[in-house]
């Protein structure tokens, strides 16, 4: 067996668009989620190439340096919890980041913050009002119903973030409702 850790995977169309790729090229995938490919067998250089070579066009590139993996670790973890985990339970996100990476969370940070130039907490503030974007663009969730989601202590407290990230507060960027959101893999 052999793992793939690809970056910029950031939703379930990466997820099935790098399945789609590694299909072509006749690579067998056993497992595959955010950031990570597991194969059925060793791969070549010369196939580890050609895995690069459609990815990179897609906006996908592999990762082999155990920093990089750590730290695309630790956005897919924080996309996961923030865009595709509909969790009401409050989590510690320095809890939920050590025990998954099996790593002291001042080591995580403290890379996080080398190599990315901002901080984890910053980066899941990012990944927190980019939802809270998408959520009010959806206009299907009251701004209470989206603070309990997204596990915010009270509406006031969200919309203090959400005005110092972006200048605006929720129901003026409800009102405009222009596209102000970025992708995922951008933030």
């Amino acid at each position: 067996m052999s793992t793939l850790f690809i970056k910029n995977m950031v939703c379930n169309r990466c997820i099935m668009v790098v399945q789609n790729e590694l299909d072509k090229l006749g690579l067998n995938v056993k497992k595959i989620k955010l950031g990570e490919v597991v194969l059925d067998k060793e791969i070549t250089s010369e196939e580890k190439n050609n895995v690069d070579k459609v990815l990179i066009p897609l906006g996908f590139e592999l990762i082999d340096d155990k920093k990089s993996r750590i730290i695309e670790k630790i956005k897919n973890i924080i996309i996961d919890l923030v865009h595709h985990q509909d969790n009401h339970a409050k989590t510690n996100l320095s809890d939920v980041l050590s025990s998954q990476l099996h790593h002291d969370y001042n080591y995580l940070s403290n890379l996080f913050s080398e190599v990315e130039g901002t901080t984890i907490e910053k980066y899941f503030i990012a990944q927190k009002v980019e939802k809270v974007k998408e959520l009010l663009v959806y206009d299907e969730l009251s701004l209470s119903e989206i603070a309990f989601r997204l596990n915010y202590s009270s509406v006031s407290y969200l919309s203090n973030q959400f005005k110092k990230v972006t200048g605006l507060t929720p129901s003026y960027f409800k009102q405009i409702k222009e596209d102000k959101r970025k992708p995922l893999d951008s933030l």
